[in-house]
C-alpha cells in the first residue's frame, strides 16, 4: 500500500537579525543627534527670554561686579581719564590726577557707587536690546557718566576746589562691539522668537520616547531608552558648555584692550546661569545614564538566578 507524503514546506527563513538590530541603534542615534540639539537650544532660548530680555534680571546679573576688581580698575581708570581730559592746572596736573584716581578707586568700594552702576547697566540695558534689535551694528556699551557725575558731587561736597570743573560726560565700556552685533542679530531673534518651548518640546519628547518603549518593549526597553536620554543630556550639556566658551571668546574679539577685562566679566556674569545649568544638565544626565545602566545589569542578573532555579 502506497502512502503518498505530502510535500513539506521549508521551513521559514528567520529574520535578519541585524536589520532587527539595526532599528533600535538607528532610533537611539536620532534620539541622541536631537538631544545635543534641543538641550543648548532649550538653555539658550530661555536664557535669552528670561534674562537677556528681562531688565530687571540683567541688572540683578550684572549688579555683584561692582566688587570685582576688574570692573572697578576699569571704571577708575575711565573716569580719572576722562575728569582729566578738561582740567589743566599746570605742574599741578600729575598730583590732582594722581589724587583723583585715588578718590575714584575709594568710591567703586562704596555703596554709592553700587547704586551708580546698577543705574549705568539699567540703562546699558536697552542699548543691548537696541542693538540685537536694529537694523544696523551699533555697539553695545555701559555708560559711566552716572558714575563721574556721584564722584563730581561727592568732591564738590568735599570743598575739592577744581571739581566743579569735572565734565559729565559720556565715558563707555564697550561690551559688544557693532561687528558682533550684526553676527549675533539674528541668532538672537531667533532665539527670543523660540522663547521656551524648546525646552517643553525636549520634555515631551523624553516623556514619549521612554513610555512608548516601556509599554512596547517593558521595563528593559524603557531602561534603555532612559540610558539613551542620559547619554543625550551629557552630549547636550558639552555642546552647551562648547558654546558658551566659544561665543565668549567671539563677542570679546572686537572689545578694546583696556576694556576687556571688565567686559569679560560682564560676560561672564551674565552667562553665569548658563554655565550652571552645563552642570546640571550634565548631572541629570549622568544619574539616568549610569542609573539605568545598572538598573538593566540588575534585571539581568535576576532572571539568570530565576532560570537556574
Amino acid at each position: 500500500m502506497r502512502t503518498s507524503s505530502s510535500p513539506t514546506s521549508p521551513p521559514p527563513s528567520p529574520a535578519p537579525t541585524s536589520a532587527i538590530s539595526a532599528v533600535p541603534a538607528a532610533l537611539s542615534a536620532v534620539l541622541l543627534v536631537l538631544l545635543a540639539v534641543l538641550v543648548p537650544l532649550s538653555a539658550l532660548s530661555a536664557w535669552v527670554d528670561l534674562e537677556i530680555d528681562d531688565t530687571d534680571r540683567y541688572v540683578a546679573a550684572v549688579s555683584p561686579l561692582s566688587s570685582d576688581p576688574a570692573v572697578q580698575a576699569t571704571v577708575t581708570d575711565l573716569v580719572t581719564e576722562e575728569a582729566m581730559r578738561r582740567i589743566d592746572l599746570g605742574p599741578l596736573q600729575d598730583t590732582v590726577r594722581e589724587f583723583l584716581h585715588e578718590t575714584v578707586r575709594s568710591f567703586t568700594t562704596t555703596e554709592a557707587f553700587r547704586d551708580a552702576w546698577d543705574t549705568a547697566n539699567r540703562v546699558a540695558h536697552q542699548a543691548v536690546k537696541a542693538a540685537l534689535d536694529g537694523d544696523s551694528g551699533q555697539a553695545v556699551t555701559i555708560d559711566l557718566a552716572p558714575v563721574i557725575d556721584q564722584v563730581k558731587q561727592d568732591l564738590v561736597r568735599d570743598g575739592v576746589p577744581f571739581a566743579d570743573q569735572i565734565p559729565v560726560e559720556r565715558t563707555e565700556i564697550t561690551l559688544l562691539g557693532p561687528g558682533q552685533a550684526d553676527e549675533l542679530r539674528d541668532s538672537f531673534r531667533w532665539l527670543r522668537y523660540c522663547s521656551i518651548w524648546p525646552a517643553v518640546a525636549t520634555l515631551v519628547l523624553l516623556v514619549l520616547v521612554v513610555g512608548i518603549a516601556t509599554v512596547r518593549g517593558g521595563l528593559r526597553a524603557g531602561l534603555w531608552a532612559t540610558a539613551i536620554v542620559g547619554a543625550g543630556f551629557v552630549l547636550g550639556a558639552i555642546v552647551l558648555r562648547v558654546l558658551v566658551t566659544v561665543g565668549r571668546g567671539r563677542v570679546l574679539d572686537e572689545v578694546p584692550s583696556g576694556d576687556r577685562d571688565a567686559a569679560a566679566a560682564v560676560v561672564d556674569a551674565l552667562t553665569a546661569s548658563l554655565r550652571t545649568t552645563v552642570w546640571w544638565v550634565l548631572a541629570v544626565g549622568a544619574v539616568l545614564l549610569v542609573g539605568a545602566v545598572l538598573a538593566r545589569v540588575l534585571l539581568r542578573r535576576g532572571k539568570a538566578r530565576a532560570d537556574v532555579r
